[in-house]
């Protein structure tokens, strides 16, 4: 496919070195020939230097046989504007970065009036990853499928652990409750493990399971599902508040330390339910006086990695809270997992996540559908949801009678709502949703598993 994308920032260079990995032909377009040429450098994309809401722009970069247009600029407005002109230029399909708080309640109408195949927001997006993660303390990530019924969770396997030594086939049986490992992170090694498989004490592993079976395991793992009741956020940009809104139904009472004293008086008119504090949130003595110790949660939301990321090590030198990190520019993915920072985000990965979905759901060429695309491991690892059409050349056979790709499983099938766990007599049937999880990226199409 040919894409076109605006605007080369932290966003638009994650998609393009997605997107041109999985082999599409990509224009990026942006007004910082310096930026822009750093990045033709480093992948194999075309470079257009200039204003991509400019018509004339638009047609260098080749808008009318283009099949997609992805506005991801600093600026709403004129990622909207870009998507505007090019639908009436080259009639593709589109997709703008909104991320103003102003316009969370219009995108509705936004995308239909301005024909928008997709509206992205990294930051509610992103709020709504780290709420699910304080909903269930447990895990260090969670994603979800099959419209919340399935989950897929990270957890990190303690010392003394009951799950030591124990081979992958063995948890069913043993814990008596339905969990597939997927994935296992070893150091720098990262594993699709068969059933031989034997996890060790200090090993990443990564599950999938329906929803209840997914809280039985924690409690087998004499992990209680603790509600937090108490957070604390240092930062108060856009994620912070739209993390604040997400929470406020619940019994979690959040405190927000903000540096910009109008940004303070700003949150406190928005968020009547927070607490907000101005002040420094790198000040330890603040820190410690507002209740760092004592607080279940802390998440270090600022614009800088560096700060998030000593504030997360602060933090679980002196709490036992729940700890959530914010990483956007800071790519050592291997060296930053090995650190004690809790939950990490990439409000840049959960975005590209979401577009590269899209991307694979329009070039699908049969009935099976990306429905959901989630990049777990430090971004080495695929899980997958994919929708099974009637003419899928895998339905109703086995499962170990399929000639499976390496390094990829099988993890979950959905058939009406009913969650199967699959073992090898169990077959794929048309209409299911399929989970897989695999190294190999690219995967468009169910048919994709099979060698």
């Amino acid at each position: 496919m040919k894409i076109i994308i605006v605007g080369c920032g932290k966003v638009g260079a994650t998609l393009a070195e997605q997107l041109n990995n999985e082999g599409h032909d990509i224009i990026v377009i942006d007004k910082d020939g310096g930026k822009l040429r750093a990045l033709t450098d480093s992948l194999d994309v075309m470079g257009v230097e200039g204003n991509g809401a400019i018509y004339q722009i638009q047609m260098d970069a080749g808008i009318q046989d283009a099949d997609l247009l992805i506005a991801t600029t600093n600026s709403d407005e004129l990622n909207m504007l870009c998507c505007l002109i090019a639908k009436k230029a080259g009639d593709c399909h589109t997709i703008a970065r909104i991320r103003n708080p102003e316009y969370s309640k219009e995108i509705p109408y936004i995308r239909e009036e301005l024909n928008l195949s997709m509206a992205m927001n990294p930051e509610m997006e992103s709020a709504a990853e780290i709420s699910r993660l304080l909903k269930f303390p447990s895990a260090i990530k969670l994603d979800t499928f099959a419209k919340g019924r399935v989950e897929l969770m990270k957890y990190r396997i303690p010392e003394n652990s009951v799950l030591h030594d124990m081979q992958v086939f063995e948890v069913a049986p043993k814990l008596k409750c339905q969990v597939l490992i997927c994935a296992v992170e070893r150091g720098h090694e990262v594993i699709i493990p068969g059933g031989s498989f034997r996890m060790q004490a200090g090993d990443t592993i990564s599950f999938v399971a329906a929803a209840k079976e997914a809280a039985a395991f924690f409690h087998k793992m004499d992990i209680a599902k603790t509600a937090i009741k108490s957070a604390m956020f240092v930062g108060g940009g856009k994620l912070t508040y739209y993390l604040a809104k997400l929470l406020e139904q619940t019994r979690i009472q959040i405190k927000i330390i903000e540096q910009d004293l109008a940004r303070c008086n700003e949150l406190s008119l928005l968020l009547p339910k927070a607490i907000i504090i101005h002040g420094d949130g790198s000040d330890q003595q603040l820190l410690l006086e507002e209740g760092l110790a004592q607080t279940e949660a802390f998440c270090a939301l600022t614009g800088f990695d560096e700060e998030n990321i000593m504030l997360s090590l602060y933090a679980a030198s002196v709490s036992k809270a729940k700890l959530v990190t914010k990483i956007n520019r800071i790519a050592f993915e291997d060296v930053i997992q090995q650190l004690n920072l809790g939950s990490i985000i990439y409000p840049k990965l959960i975005a590209a996540d979401a577009i590269v979905r899209y991307v694979r759901a329009m070039q699908n060429s049969m009935g099976s559908n990306v429905e959901t695309l989630y990049k777990i491991v430090a971004n080495r690892v695929e899980a997958l949801e994919f929708r099974v059409g009637k003419d899928a050349p895998m339905t109703g056979i086995p499962l170990e009678q399929l000639s499976l790709k390496d390094n990829l499983l099988v993890a979950c099938i959905n058939r009406g709502g009913r969650i199967i766990t699959p073992h090898g007599k169990d077959t794929i049937e048309p209409g299911d949703t399929v989970i897989v999880v695999t190294t190999h990226s690219g995967l468009n199409d169910l048919k994709d598993i099979l060698k």
